[in-house]
């Protein structure tokens, strides 16, 4: 339970809820833990012993509307403190979630790449849902029960004394005995939940995956691989949780068992006492009323070890620190000018070799800047560090003569904008995507960016025009049309640096004019950095950075690196070549 505890602050906003069901449940567990059997004795015993020949009938009907009473009041305690704790749970449940959620928002990329998206799904769904089964449970059952259970020892202690049965409270002496079991039970339910939370993520993880690439997974044939896959994973879980299932199951019987055995002992010893049948029938409930609490929270010591393992997988995200935030005097800017300066930047990914290495340049305002290199060589990691997705190992990186860890997050980014090489569109309409861009631009701003982007005339040509859903991450559009989306959102941000990331990739003639008359436009008065993957992309740039193995080896024009840098020379030869025999063919 102590492991749960600190989460029990999500019960603060819901006081007055909390209160209202606590009362509730403490009507409850008296009424089933001490009234029931008290109502046996009140209820019975003048009715079937020898003071009902003294009764009138009216007598009798008053004795007997006890029993309904009695179970009403159980009845409505009992409901509306279900009900409560069940909003409540729900309640936490939005409180975990959203803070889990907030979480991922700010946590570092690197933090991030560790696991797979569907992993992350899977802890927020199905890991929080069993955090708040188990807090609500603690906070229900955890009580009801144990109230139950004092109140019914509470009445055996009093028929002892009033109806010369105290031999029955020696049998309660086997209700602890019921604690062995539920102990073995927890041990082996805890190691199975993680196993099973473990295979529930992978399972999710596999979905979004194979969902994602759905295009490729028919292309190359991998329809019945994936479902094979699926299979076997599924299977796993299946073992796990029936694993669970087995041990939970067993502690029924098993207590049932025990309870069986004090109840014959209490026959045997309410033979040899001559208690009435009035008595020992309100002592057998009362026991009776003992060990079903005893059984229930052995469930709830079950559901503890699947909620603690489900922790296990919350808490790395919950409690992990936030390396990149913001500063605790953060310096103030408005709008940048676009200066940007690496000072023997040196980083590595998760601590492994550098992916970039003593980098120092200057880029002044206004340069459009092409990152040149082959594939791994550092050109993104370097493109990343400057609205600082990632903390650098040694040195800085400067913007206007700022450490980009002396500014504020939300103010270095907003004078940043990004064109993806696979632009990000969320399943909304086109207005409210191009918004990302700015928030609190206007309609008429909107349209003009998109405008500027050569994206207007399709985004009227839909039937619902702006108003038009995209689909899960574009999937409605063609990739022409996200690129020029992605572009007017750059438009509307006009942020004084822009970061591109082989915007006009894999896209048709047609397409890749458009998109390189609207770069044109966009790129004036700037700080570019333009990733590039093909060289027909930087003819516009003025300055020319080619990477290495993580190291910056030149910098300038194009001629000047073409005549006095074989790498670069080598690299635009080889795009040349492959250009000219593409064409011919």
């Amino acid at each position: 339970m102590q492991r749960f505890r600190p989460y029990f602050h999500y019960l603060r906003p819901l006081r007055g809820q909390l209160i209202l069901a606590l009362f509730c449940l403490c009507i409850y567990s008296a009424a089933s833990g001490f009234g029931l059997p008290t109502m046996l004795q009140i209820v019975f015993k003048p009715i079937f012993e020898a003071e009902a020949r003294n009764l009138t009938v009216m007598e009798i009907a008053g004795l007997a509307m006890i029993i309904p009473a009695v179970f009403f009041l159980r009845g409505i305690s009992g409901y509306f403190s279900s009900y409560l704790f069940q909003f409540i749970g729900t309640r936490v449940l939005e409180g975990i979630r959203l803070d889990y959620f907030r979480k991922l928002q700010v946590l570092p990329l690197a933090e991030l790449q560790k696991h797979a998206a569907g992993d992350f799904t899977s802890r927020v769904i199905n890991d929080a849902q069993q955090v708040q089964t188990v807090i609500t449970a603690l906070a229900n059952d955890g009580i009801k029960h144990p109230l139950t259970l004092v109140a019914a020892v509470g009445f055996v202690i009093y028929a002892a004394f009033h109806s010369n049965v105290g031999i029955a409270v020696l049998c309660l002496a086997i209700v602890p005995l019921c604690v062995f079991p539920i102990r073995f039970v927890a041990r082996k339910v805890l190691r199975r939940a993680h196993q099973a939370q473990a295979q529930i993520g992978s399972l999710s993880s596999q979905v979004t995956e194979n969902l994602a690439a759905v295009r490729e997974v028919r292309a190359f044939g991998l329809e019945e691989r994936s479902t094979q896959r699926f299979h076997a994973t599924s299977r796993e879980l299946f073992a796990a949780q029936l694993k669970i299932v087995k041990y939970a199951q067993a502690l029924n019987p098993i207590i049932e068992v025990i309870s069986a055995g004090g109840i014959a002992l209490t026959l045997i010893f309410a033979y040899e006492s001559g208690v009435t049948l009035t008595d020992l029938t309100a002592v057998l409930l009362a026991l009776y009323m003992c060990y079903d609490p005893v059984k229930k929270l052995g469930y709830l010591n079950t559901d503890l070890k699947r909620g603690a393992a489900a922790l296990d997988r919350l808490e790395p995200v919950l409690h992990a620190p936030v390396a990149i935030a913001d500063p605790a005097t953060p310096v103030p800017i408005t709008r940048l000018r676009g200066d940007i300066a690496f000072d023997h930047v040196t980083f590595a990914y998760n601590g492994g070799e550098p992916a970039l290495r003593d980098a120092s340049i200057t880029i002044p305002a206004g340069t459009v800047c092409a990152l040149v290199g082959p594939s791994g060589a550092g050109k993104t990691t370097f493109a990343n560090l400057v609205p600082r997705f990632y903390e650098v190992g040694a040195g800085r990186v400067t913007v206007d003569g700022h450490d980009v860890r002396a500014l504020r997050l939300a103010d270095l980014r907003r004078n940043i904008a990004i064109v993806s090489q696979d632009p990000v569109l969320f399943n909304d309409t086109i207005y409210n995507n191009l918004l990302l861009g700015r928030p609190d631009a206007t309609r008429e701003e909107v349209v003009a960016a998109a405008v500027d982007a050569h994206a207007d005339e399709f985004i009227r040509s839909f039937s619902d025009g702006y108003d038009s859903t995209v689909g899960e991450r574009g999937a409605l559009l063609s990739g022409g049309q996200k690129q020029r989306l992605a572009l007017a959102r750059a438009f509307l941000r006009n942020a004084p640096i822009l970061i591109l990331d082989e915007a006009t990739s894999a896209l048709d003639s047609q397409s890749e004019q458009m998109i390189q008359e609207a770069l044109k436009k966009l790129v004036v008065g700037k700080t570019v950095l333009i990733i590039a993957h093909r060289f027909s992309t930087i003819r516009d740039a003025t300055m020319i950075l080619v990477f290495d193995r993580g190291e910056i080896v030149a910098s300038g024009a194009h001629a000047e690196l073409y005549a006095g840098n074989e790498l670069y020379k080598s690299l635009y030869d080889q795009q040349n070549v492959g250009a000219t025999i593409g064409n011919g063919l």
